[in-house]
């Protein structure tokens, strides 16, 4: 859940009356042929009105990133009745090719959570792959229910801060009904607060979304690159567009060749996995410079210690509030990328070790690691679109004893098994189409995860790389960053680059060997 994979921005000029005759040519989402592919998978829209076929993308300078171009695109509330209830709003961006001589096309990019936003994410992304912004429009959005579109809204700040408050791992009868207490609230503030918008906040919608977005744009097909939870956009993009995509790179798979459900389940292996395996070792190895503890047994049994004194008397400074759930939250987030979530934890262990007497910087990094993770507005799409895409065991009977085995199995992101799934135990059924990816009619796809991965492990990247047929796996080992490209590893660029500049697919599977940090 979640990516923190760098921010991205965007740049060029308003589409020619032009573009207007090309619309007539150019197919609109789930008609003609792409119907008939779509059927095999999941219901067919129908045909798109007027309204959002024919309307113009009014570009402006994007008031956060100046160098990317914004623009409001309309979208129905329900693509499988387009003329149902009220439009939504979806805000999106570009930034233009930097070399309209060599220029190939338009690359889609989505955002990872669900909850993350993508809007400004072109920006990022054409300053770390220049080749890339020199040859592509890069485009980017904020998927229907964040940021800048139509938004979903679930909790208040105080409600947000109560759901996580306690201790996910206390399992006693009053703990429990308080968690679940907690998940049902969320629930039911979702529906009171954003009720006739929910069943609507589904990756299948946003796969639409993208490929009104791509007529819009004038382009026949495009490309795309998307990472963590934007692979699954991707991929049901695919399935339902197969036609209308050029080259697709899916960088830190979920498991989308299986339900939500299934996905999650594995995530308490894969955080504790990178937590222990990959963090701990770090930070024993460098004693000398956070005294934390100089082996991996003393590290950890530091941590727990810490964790024990926060459980008894949590850390509350102003707005700050670090108790045993905002430690775990803090330590599933900064694991994700090694070289910045690494040494920002470790600095922020140290602060609350001596919270008075520690120096502003160590401070200042325990409010960023432990302060900010999540938010009231990453969770209502999160869980909107995690309860809407599959079914759920809505057993809590289930839950309390899955939950009860991986807290004592993989403790740092299985204590939160209960209230997370509890979420979707108490969600109204899903009733989107089933999407079922298979790879059919595509061309080459490109794959890329490391093995250690925490949020898209990669035993579920190996499951839908299977199911994706015809797809081509990047294996990074002696890595478990989450978001491989643009990066520092040169080989995952050379063939990524190879890809999207010069249309070189890799003929089989590849491993990209990690370069060792000092």
């Amino acid at each position: 859940m979640n990516d923190s994979v760098p921010s991205t921005r965007r740049r060029r000029g308003p589409l020619v009356a032009a573009a207007a005759a090309l619309l007539a040519a150019v197919a609109l989402p789930t008609t003609g042929a792409s119907a008939a592919t779509a059927t095999t998978t999941t219901a067919a829209a129908p045909a798109v009105p007027a309204h959002y076929s024919q309307q113009r993308l009014a570009w402006q300078p994007c008031a956060e990133a100046p160098a990317l171009e914004c623009a409001t695109m309309a979208v129905p509330r329900d693509w499988h009745h387009p003329n149902n209830g009220p439009d939504l709003s979806v805000a999106v961006s570009r930034h233009r090719a930097t070399d309209p001589a060599q220029r190939r096309g338009t690359l889609v990019m989505a955002a990872g959570g669900p909850g993350g936003t993508g809007l400004l994410r072109p920006d990022g992304f054409v300053r770390s792959a220049p080749a890339v912004g020199a040859a592509y429009d890069v485009v980017g959005f904020d998927q229907r229910g964040v940021g800048h579109s139509t938004r979903a809204v679930c909790q208040t700040p105080e409600e947000f801060q109560a759901f996580f408050a306690g201790d996910f791992r206390d399992d006693s009868p009053a703990d429990r009904a308080r968690v679940i207490d907690n998940s049902r609230r969320l629930a039911a503030g979702c529906a009171q607060r954003s009720g006739d918008l929910l069943p609507y906040l589904t990756t299948e919608q946003t796969a639409r979304d993208v490929d009104l977005f791509r007529a819009l744009l004038g382009e026949r097909r495009i490309s795309y690159y998307g990472p963590s939870y934007a692979t699954m956009i991707g991929a049901y993009y695919a399935t339902l567009f197969p036609q209308r995509v050029e080259r697709m790179v899916l960088d830190s798979n979920v498991g989308f060749a299986g339900s939500w459900e299934q996905f999650q389940l594995g995530q308490p292996m894969s955080f504790q996995r990178r937590f222990e395996e990959d963090f701990l070792p770090w930070l024993a190895a460098r004693d000398g410079t956070y005294h934390y503890g100089g082996t991996v047994a003393e590290v950890k049994a530091h941590w727990e210690r810490r964790r024990a004194a926060l459980h008894d008397s949590p850390l509350v400074d102003g707005t700050l509030t670090v108790g045993p759930n905002q430690l775990d939250n803090g330590t599933v987030q900064a694991v994700y990328r090694a070289s910045e979530g690494f040494p920002a934890l470790a600095t922020a262990l140290t602060a609350l070790d001596d919270w008075p007497g520690a120096n502003p910087g160590a401070r200042a990094a325990a409010r960023l690691v432990f302060g900010q993770y999540l938010s009231p507005e990453f969770l209502a799409e999160y869980f909107a679109v995690t309860c809407n895409d599959t079914p759920w065991t809505r057993d809590l009977d289930t839950w309390a004893e899955r939950g009860a085995e991986f807290t004592a199995r993989w403790p740092l992101a299985g204590a939160r098994t209960l209230a997370f799934a509890g979420v979707c135990a108490a969600w109204p059924a899903p009733t989107a189409p089933p999407v079922r990816v298979t790879g059919a009619g595509l061309p080459t796809t490109l794959m890329l995860n490391s093995v250690h991965d925490p949020a898209t492990y990669y035993e579920a990247a190996r499951s839908a790389h299977r199911a994706l047929r015809g797809s081509r796996l990047v294996t990074v080992t002696g890595n478990g960053d989450h978001g491989q490209y643009p990066g520092p590893n040169t080989c995952v660029r050379e063939v990524v680059d190879s890809y999207l500049l010069a249309g070189r697919a890799p003929a089989h599977d590849l491993s990209c060997p990690s370069p060792q940090a000092g």
